[in-house]
């Protein structure tokens, strides 16, 4: 089943309440936190999150591009986010990090930026819920997708497939209309997408469009059959 995570970045943080009331049919409401240190970039934080949670029905999937995510990942969890990403670069202990966010009660995802390899972690994709491979670099919104990342999809589903895992794999970065069906027949089956959505007359709409196109995809792809 293909999941559509609308990312907030792409909205408008004037209205963040009636951005998140606006793709209602989501599956997560994705929310980049940037900390202008692990990226060029500086978004949100904790009481964002926070109020964030009791202004949609919408479970939050916080990714976190910050440093030192061993000290603040669990209080996302805390904040009330249902899945917390951190990036495996910055994590100095990603197999304690994962459980402790899942002894806080939200599932544990770790992020890969493009230049990262997935084979070195192998051996840790049991501890997770989810594992994202960035599809631009991530800092900022908008960019084009990065077609040499597709690969890398592939062997982590193998892998995935290898261990028997019921492990989420999540794609981020220029997911679009134009791009998604290529990720899902690569082995994707979360998709956070920005401008495709907000940028969209109809964000709700989008995410149905999307999620229809990936599920599409799926079911013709090889790694999907019996899946």
């Amino acid at each position: 089943m293909a999941q559509i995570n609308p990312s907030i970045l792409s909205a408008d943080f004037a209205r963040l309440a009636e951005e998140a009331k606006a793709v209602e049919g989501a599956d997560w409401l994705h929310v980049d936190v940037m900390d202008n240190h692990f990226v060029p970039n500086l978004t949100l934080g904790v009481p964002i999150v926070e109020a964030l949670g009791k202004a949609t029905d919408t479970p939050l999937d916080c990714h976190l591009m910050i440093e030192d995510p061993d000290r603040w990942a669990p209080q996302y969890a805390e904040a009330g986010a249902g899945s917390v990403t951190f990036h495996v670069e910055a994590a100095a202990a990603p197999v304690r990090l994962a459980r402790e966010i899942r002894a806080k009660g939200a599932r544990a995802s770790m992020a890969l930026k493009p230049a990262t390899p997935i084979e070195p972690y192998e051996d840790l994709l049991p501890e997770l819920d989810m594992l994202l491979i960035m599809t631009v670099e991530p800092g900022f919104g908008g960019q084009a997708f990065l077609d040499i990342m597709l690969p890398k999809i592939r062997r982590t589903r193998e892998l995935i497939g290898k261990h028997g895992l019921e492990l989420w794999l999540q794609v981020d970065g220029g997911v679009s209309a134009t791009t998604i069906e290529r990720c899902a027949e690569a082995g994707a089956d979360v998709f956070v997408a920005g401008s495709a959505v907000y940028g969209a007359d109809d964000p709700a709409g989008a995410v149905r469009g999307l999620r229809a196109q990936a599920e599409a995809a799926t079911a013709a792809a090889p790694w999907a059959c019996g899946h």
